[in-house]
C-alpha cells in the first residue's frame, strides 16, 4: 500500500506557542566543543528540521531533550520544565510525551515486530491484551505495514525497519516526535515514503516534530522551519524559502555543497 502523502491530508498550521526551548546550551566531549551558548525554540505543531555538518551535535540536541544526554550548562525546557533537572520518574513522564525514531530504528532483534511496538505501551500504559493487540495493529496500519506483527526485524528491509520504528514511536500517542536521520541508508522511493509519513503524523496527530537530517530534498519537503547548526550555535533559522535564500556563509556553503 502506498504511503499517504501530503496531498491527501490537511496539514495543521503550527501555533505560536513555544513548547521546547534550548537556552544558552553548552556541551563538550573532552576537548571537542559541541555547543557554546546555543539557543533554539520549537513551536507547538510545527516540524522543525535541524541541518548542519557531521559532528556538529544535531543528534545530541534530541538526546538532551529526552534525557539520554545532558548539557554541561544551560537549560533544555519542555513546557518550561528543565529536563536536565528531572529525576527518573520525571524522565519517564517526558518519554510518555516525547518519542524518538532512532537512526537505525533501534528495534529489538529478538522480539517480533508486534512485540517491539508493544514494548513502550507495556512500559507506559496499562492495557488489556486485547487493547494492546489493537493498538499495535492500529499503528502498523498508520505506517502502511498492516499484518506484519509476527515478522522479525531481520526479515524487514531498511525502509520497513524505519517504518516499524516510527510505529513504535507513535504507539503511545506522543505530543512530540524526534527523528534522527530518518532517511539515512534508504533508496529514494523509501525516503519519499518516510517523508510522507512525517507529513502524515503532523496532519493526523498534530504532533510537534524535530527532524535531524543531511538530506536536503527531504528537509525541504517536510519542514515548516529549518535551523542551521554551525560554529557550535544555531547560526540561521527560518522557513524553507528563507533558508534557501539565506546569504549566511555557513548556510550557503552547506546548501551549495549538495549541488556539486
Amino acid at each position: 500500500m502506498p504511503a499517504t502523502g501530503a496531498t491527501q491530508v490537511t496539514p495543521r498550521p503550527p501555533s505560536d506557542e513555544v513548547v521546547i526551548r534550548f537556552v544558552d546550551l553548552w556541551k563538550a566531549f573532552g576537548p571537542k566543543k559541541i555547543y557554546e551558548g546555543l539557543d533554539l525554540e520549537v513551536k507547538r505543531g510545527e516540524t522543525l528540521t535541524i541541518i548542519g555538518g557531521s559532528g556538529t551535535g544535531k543528534s545530541v540536541l534530541l538526546k538532551c531533550l529526552i534525557g539520554l544526554m545532558y548539557p554541561d550548562a544551560g537549560q533544555v525546557l519542555l513546557h518550561g520544565e528543565n529536563v536536565a533537572e528531572l529525576d527518573e520518574k520525571g524522565l519517564r513522564e517526558v518519554r510518555k510525551r516525547v518519542s524518538m525514531v532512532f537512526q537505525g530504528a533501534a528495534l529489538f532483534d529478538s522480539l517480533t515486530v508486534g512485540e517491539n511496538i508493544a514494548y513502550p505501551l507495556k512500559e507506559h500504559l496499562k492495557l488489556s491484551p486485547d487493547e494492546l493487540k489493537a493498538r499495535v495493529a492500529k499503528n502498523l496500519a498508520r505506517v502502511n505495514l498492516p499484518g506484519i506483527e509476527q515478522m522479525k526485524p531481520s526479515d524487514l528491509s531498511g525502509g520497513m525497519r524505519k517504518r516499524v520504528g516510527l510505529a513504535r514511536a507513535i504507539a503511545i500517542e506522543p505530543e512530540i516526535i524526534l527523528y534522527d536521520e530518518p532517511s539515512t541508508g534508504l533508496d529514494p522511493i523509501s525516503t519519499r515514503v518516510i517523508d510522507e509519513l512525517i507529513l502524515r503524523m503532523k496532519a493526523d496527530l498534530g504532533c510537534t516534530q524535530i527532524v535531524v537530517t543531511h538530506d536536503m530534498d527531504s528537509a525541504f519537503r517536510v519542514s515548516d522551519r529549518m535551523a542551521m547548526l554551525a560554529q557550535r550555535k544555531i547560526v540561521a533559522q527560518g522557513t524553507v524559502a528563507e533558508l534557501q535564500a539565506s546569504t549566511h556563509p555557513d548556510v550557503r556553503a552547506f546548501l551549495d555543497a549538495r549541488k556539486s
